[in-house]
């Protein structure tokens, strides 16, 4: 189980520390109307993709041969992927350095006037954001596939791979606790983080992509080479 939650800790840092879902999350719950409601129903939207992506993924990877017959302690299709997924965040890092957007980056106007949103639009920004971002691809499916390589029989593998789920979007369940226990001392916090997120995005996107880029590249390749 140790050492399942190491190789799991890679894609549940990368995946929680994307801050435009925590930057969303918070402006949607500065929303004068049903804040709350659009801010749980877009983490709804995210789980929602995830669990599909688990449902479907999962059957497949896990049913691999090339996830069964691994390589010093890699599979094929896991070591693949998170080559994939590190070239991905080393290009993103590169534009963000510079200063262009990312391929799934929101553009800042967007981003003004998302607290306006029906909770209906907050579920599909949070189901859409993930089913059009690669990065957030790589993540899940590399998920999928350490906990197939794992070999725990299907249960065990559910468990772990909601587990995944949760850890992922921490940072959101968090900031939603946050303000159902803390309503009134709440805003000023998420205000300032949001703030400071947004004036800092392209510096935070670019120092995560290039320490998570380099990790999961060395990973990919040692795994295929290997």
């Amino acid at each position: 189980m140790d050492s399942l939650f190491a190789s799991l800790l890679p894609f549940i840092l990368g995946s929680a520390l994307v801050p435009i879902q925590v930057i969303i999350t918070i402006l949607l719950l500065k929303s004068p109307q049903n804040g709350l409601l659009k801010a749980s129903l877009f983490v709804v939207g995210m789980t929602s993709l995830r669990l599909l992506q688990g449902l479907f993924f999962g059957l497949i990877l896990t049913g691999s041969a090339a996830v069964e017959d691994s390589v010093s302690g890699k599979g094929l299709i896991v070591s693949t992927l998170l080559m994939i997924l590190g070239i991905l965040l080393l290009v993103t890092a590169y534009k963000q350095l510079q200063k262009e957007d990312a391929p799934d980056a929101t553009p800042p106007k967007w981003l003004a006037g998302i607290d306006s949103l029906t909770p209906f639009k907050a579920f599909g920004i949070g189901f859409g954001m993930l089913l059009i971002g690669a990065k957030f691809w790589v993540f899940t499916l590399g998920a999928i596939g350490v906990i197939g390589e794992a070999q725990l029989g299907q249960p065990a593998s559910t468990i772990d791979f909601m587990l995944y789920v949760l850890l992922a979007e921490s940072l959101l369940v968090l900031i939603l606790l946050i303000r159902v226990m803390l309503p009134k001392r709440s805003k000023s916090v998420l205000e300032s983080i949001s703030a400071w997120l947004i004036g800092y995005n392209r510096q935070i996107i670019m120092i995560v992509s290039l320490v998570f880029g380099l990790l999961f590249f060395y990973q990919g390749v040692s795994g295929l080479l290997g």
